[in-house]
């Protein structure tokens, strides 16, 4: 049956469906559980329309995981949310984003750029209609995604070299690099509801699937260029992240040191394979995974909830805590989950030598594994607080974090050719190219 439906049709299936969901959600807003039940429902289907469409599809560089891991992502921030009236609409912006999202891995470059442009316009618009006192409107941000699709109608209507600046430039934004990171920080830290914990695995998976066809092209200075950013990004994000109180923001410029290791790597190879992917799918799910944990203590602390304040969850909060733990290891880059097998294979299929970069990522990676462990340990351990009432996970969150756990753990195991095929050589890592041929040459020099 599969067979029998134009290939051209199959992207707009994969985003019709989480649309359609959106479309439908009013029936049951004046009924949150209802409404939440219909969400989570509509993120499995699209998950199955995926499985079921996915071999019908040309598998691109990257390959086709984090086709899959969207709907799955989206599914687990809609669990992790409380079932209150302030929540519906963050909850339907969540299958339209996906929606956006889907449309954009699934189609064609010229159309996934226009669902990419959809999707800087809805992130504008939410930015600019849900900025409150506590959380002012951030220009920088709203700037970032503004230049982002102004640089995506360029690449539509400008000839090379232009249109290929203009494509790594919206690329740096969606998968952040410093000093084009703004965007990436608001989006984790302004947006209601659930949508940071989704965002933090959409806009990377984003870019790295619009890098991908890009990066063989890459002139030796814009590489040059790029990987001393990607460096100078994973130290300042690592330097900031110890430096934070507050946890959204912890998480978001760790989130920016982890992406930027992973810019040197794709930048320095010329070419993001499924290993990158495996890197971006797990790096956005345990930040997901994280995300959701902490609004699990800002549910019943209060959004404005200090960290420091909080202690003792480890004998209180038994299950929290045991969840909490193994994200934790997986964010600090442990086996046997998905960060570090990600990691890894990128660093094993590199062809740079060991070198300065390579020095400053594992310094970068030592101490997110600092901060990370810091904050588990204040949360976990101390002093039980009398004057606090404390209450173990509810059952969505439960289901919420072990699909989470378990998700990344099959992706640290899963064989890496399962997720698609390299574009490499098998001795060297190095992408094939014609003798005596300059990559850049291909697009920007044109």
């Amino acid at each position: 049956m599969v067979s029998m439906i134009d290939a051209t049709l199959i992207p707009w299936i994969l985003a019709g469906v989480p649309l359609l969901g959106a479309a439908l959600s009013p029936a049951w807003w004046a009924h949150p559980h209802r409404l939440m039940t219909w969400s989570v429902g509509v993120c499995a289907v699209s998950l199955a329309s995926v499985a079921v469409f996915a071999g019908a599809l040309t598998a691109p560089p990257e390959g086709l995981l984090l086709l899959f891991l969207l709907p799955l992502a989206a599914g687990v921030s809609l669990l992790g949310q409380p079932h209150h009236l302030d929540h519906r609409a963050s909850w339907v912006l969540t299958l339209v984003a996906l929606s956006l999202g889907l449309g954009a891995l699934a189609s064609q470059p010229v159309t996934a750029k226009l669902f990419l442009i959809a999707i800087h316009g809805f992130v504008i618009v939410l930015l600019y209609r849900h900025h409150t006192p506590l959380w002012p409107i951030s220009w920088w941000g709203l700037g970032a995604y503004t230049l982002g699709a102004l640089c995506l109608v360029l690449t539509l209507v400008a000839a090379p070299p232009l249109s290929s600046m203009a494509a790594l430039l919206a690329c740096t934004i969606l998968l952040p690099v410093v000093p084009f990171h703004d965007g990436h920080l608001t989006a984790l830290t302004r947006l209601p509801g659930n949508l940071p914990s989704f965002m933090v695995l959409l806009f990377p998976a984003l870019g790295l699937h619009a890098l991908a066809p890009l990066a063989p092209t890459l002139p030796d200075p814009v590489v040059w260029v790029m990987s001393v950013l990607a460096l100078a990004g994973a130290i300042y994000g690592a330097i900031k992240a110890l430096a934070q109180s507050r946890v959204r923001l912890l998480l978001a410029y760790s989130s920016l040191s982890f992406f930027s290791m992973l810019w040197w790597c794709v930048v320095t190879t010329r070419t993001a394979t499924p290993r990158a992917a495996l890197f971006v799918g797990a790096v956005g799910l345990v930040m997901c995974g994280l995300l959701l944990a902490w609004q699990i203590i800002r549910t019943r602390y209060g959004d404005d909830v200090d960290p420091q304040a909080i202690s003792g969850l480890a004998s209180t909060m038994p299950q929290y805590a045991v969840l909490l733990s193994l994200l934790a290891l997986a964010a600090m880059g442990l086996p046997p989950f998905g960060v570090f097998a990600g990691f890894m294979g990128l660093l094993l299929s590199s062809t740079a030598a060991f070198s300065t970069g390579i020095i400053v990522l594992v310094c970068a990676w030592l101490a997110s594994s600092w901060y990370i462990l810091d904050l588990v340990q204040r949360l976990l351990f101390g002093t039980r607080r009398t004057d606090l009432r404390y209450a173990d996970l509810l059952q969505s969150e439960l289901v919420a974090l072990i699909i989470v756990v378990l998700t990344l753990l099959a992706l640290g195991v899963t064989p890496i050719s399962l997720f698609g095929s390299d574009q490499t050589t098998a001795t060297t890592g190095v992408h094939s190219e014609p003798a005596g041929t300059n990559p850049g040459s291909l697009v920007w020099n044109r």
